[in-house]
């Protein structure tokens, strides 16, 4: 039990020190990421939709 006891103490003492980001690097972060993802995915829909029509006009 003093080791769990012991462990609770320093993890708090470890959370102390940690720098939680600001809530405006969070709201950048969460855009930035949501920005990527989009293009990533408008990307990809764009170079599968040529490859289908490319494949479709080879095949038939």
């Amino acid at each position: 039990m003093e080791k769990l006891i012991t462990y609770f103490k320093l993890s708090k003492a470890e959370l102390e020190k940690v720098i939680w980001p600001l809530k405006e690097q969070v709201r950048n972060a969460y855009i930035t990421v949501f920005v990527v993802v989009t293009v990533v995915s408008l990307f990809l829909a764009l170079v599968d939709l040529i490859m289908s029509f490319s494949l479709s006009k080879i095949i038939g």
